[in-house]
């Protein structure tokens, strides 16, 4: 098959006209921010994932710190978490001089191996924080009775698992918070932007507080009441976290359509699984009984045969216009982590897992015969290594 006339990203964003014009909207309306696209965007939000509250954030890693920091996460105290995530996971806890504690993960899924998590619990624990890699839900019956034994609470990572479903019910409603990631590579996106949903209201106010400064007019929360409508205090050391009424509008537009985004991804992945099902150079993931990813990555593992050549195909499938990538580098190998004195070694599943993974095209709009394309070239690129 002759090469198709654009490159092919592990993934991407699609917009379209309808999105277009919810942004022109905005941009001719009496506010771009701080306006009523915001609440509607978080209510949306909420509706979808079957939570009670929503909060939207700047960015994905705004709105993990925010949790964190409505967790009550305090200096010294310490988070579980996965090392195959990208590094803003443990690094909201750093932000709050907390410390992450990194335990390995399930080979064929890249999550949280729930079954090592309590031998890392000490007195300095305060939550854990199991993150849905490529969209594929955590165990997270698993998480939860670890965290009611020991009175942990549970934020989930999920910013690569909107619109995913454990047991049937949505990620999102089923922890004490969760935190989504709205970057472009996402199942939606607001170019930048992020939110945590939760089911509990004194964290909610938490969140809401912190996303803008620590201040607020709520004159529930007020400790000087009637001093005037223009009244306002600040009742912590909040960020200014907050995300536009134009971001809004877009991500309003895109959740009316994530269905029709997930559908198209899993598309894609069926053929992907079919074309190498009994091909034992490379494993196309499948999803455990229990889950439904939202199939933001489709992060595929080479042979032990091959992982050694991982480069070479890499750049094969670039030179091909295939533009595949690699996730993750444990965070606790990045040189900041060694400086902290984390070592090579300390969750060695998750150390083989990152040096055979590679990450494959699979994004809505994608067509046919580009995913074929790119089957057949991966064919022949692994045969020439073979």
């Amino acid at each position: 098959m002759s090469n198709p006339n654009r490159n092919l990203p592990y993934s991407r964003q699609w917009i379209d006209d309808d999105d277009i014009r919810a942004v022109l909207d905005v941009l001719k309306s009496d506010y771009i921010t701080q306006g009523p696209k915001v609440g509607e965007f978080e209510a949306a939000l909420a509706r979808y994932c079957g939570a009670q509250y929503a909060v939207v954030f700047a960015t994905g890693t705004a709105a993990l710190h925010a949790a964190y920091y409505a967790a009550g996460l305090k200096p010294g105290e310490e988070i579980i978490t996965s090392p195959i995530t990208f590094a803003a996971t443990s690094n909201a806890a750093l932000y709050l001089r907390a410390s992450p504690v990194f335990v390995d993960i399930e080979p064929d899924t890249g999550n949280i191996d729930p079954r090592l998590i309590e031998e890392k619990i000490t007195s300095r624990t305060r939550l854990i924080a199991p993150v849905h890699f490529s969209g594929h839900p955590v165990d997270l019956d698993g998480v939860h009775e670890i965290a009611r034994r020991h009175h942990l609470l549970v934020v989930e990572d999920a910013c690569h698992a909107l619109g995913a479903k454990y047991k049937g019910r949505k990620i999102g409603s089923l922890s004490d918070m969760t935190a989504f990631s709205f970057h472009p590579v996402k199942p939606i996106t607001t170019a930048e932007g992020g939110a945590v949903l939760t089911n509990n209201e004194q964290f909610y106010t938490k969140l809401r507080l912190f996303s803008s400064h620590g201040i607020t007019r709520n004159p529930n929360q007020l400790r000087k009441k009637n001093e005037g409508p223009w009244y306002s205090e600040m009742l912590c050391l909040g960020y200014n976290f907050r995300i536009t009424d134009i971001q809004c509008a877009l991500g309003i537009s895109q959740l009316g359509k994530l269905d029709s985004f997930l559908a198209g991804r899993r598309k894609i992945v069926s053929l992907y699984q079919e074309a190498f099902l009994n091909d034992t150079r490379i494993l196309i993931p499948r999803e455990k009984n229990y889950a439904s990813s939202s199939w933001h990555l489709l992060s595929s593992r080479l042979s032990k045969a091959l992982k050694d050549r991982r480069r070479d195909i890499f750049e094969a499938l670039h030179s091909h216009r295939i533009m595949a990538q690699v996730h993750y580098i444990p965070v606790y190998l990045h040189p900041y982590y060694q400086d902290l004195g984390f070592r090579p070694g300390l969750c060695p599943c998750a150390e083989e897992f990152y040096e055979s993974e590679i990450s494959l095209p699979v994004f809505y709009g994608m067509t046919g015969e580009e995913t074929l394309y790119a089957i057949e070239t991966l064919k022949d690129i692994l045969s020439r290594y073979s």
